[in-house]
């Protein structure tokens, strides 16, 4: 039989937002009526994104169906592609350099819990994604990890710690299998 876990030792109160609750509640609702819904409207996006405090490069796109938890806590270079239904759980900073290519339901996840603690405190920790990176289809890259330049995380693999430069990772966790060669 299990004995039940007393979650009232669980202490997240270290933890900062960016924003007080009011900013946050009216994020929430932008973020589903523009963001998580099918809005093809990518120049609105941007501006409401910038107008949250965001930092938006030029020829970004957000496809329809993104989530992204704190845009104050985002920076996003140039020539940027954020595909469908991507995540970005963004309780840390992320960073996405210039010509990055975030593919259809891709998560940046800079939050876990604590499984060593019996109220499985939270841990977060940002998110790096360097110049010319691409993160697959459905692949997940996790909180601490700098996906190096021009580093591939295939469909589908899991990024658990750092990306070499010019490499192509995949599995879960994620192993590098062969260098990038771009032509």
């Amino acid at each position: 039989m299990q004995s039940k876990t007393d979650l009232s030792q669980y202490d997240n109160s270290w933890y900062q937002p960016g924003a007080g609750i009011l900013k946050r509640a009216l994020w929430f609702f932008v973020n589903a009526c523009f963001f998580v819904s099918y809005n093809p409207f990518n120049g609105l996006k941007i501006t409401l994104l910038r107008l949250f405090g965001a930092r938006i490069g030029f020829g970004v796109v957000i496809k329809p169906a993104v989530n992204i938890k704190y845009p104050w806590k985002l920076s996003v270079g140039n020539y940027v592609w954020i595909g469908e239904k991507v995540w970005i759980d963004n309780l840390e900073e992320v960073m996405i350099g210039n010509n990055v290519c975030i593919s259809q339901g891709a998560m940046l996840l800079c939050g876990n819990h604590n499984y060593k603690k019996s109220a499985f405190d939270l841990m977060t920790a940002k998110i790096t994604l360097e110049d010319g990176s691409w993160i697959g289809a459905r692949a997940i890259v996790c909180g601490g990890v700098i996906c190096a330049s021009h580093s591939v995380l295939t469909v589908n693999s899991v990024a658990v710690s750092d990306l070499v430069a010019y490499s192509i990772n995949t599995g879960n966790p994620s192993q590098k299998v062969k260098d990038r060669i771009i032509s």
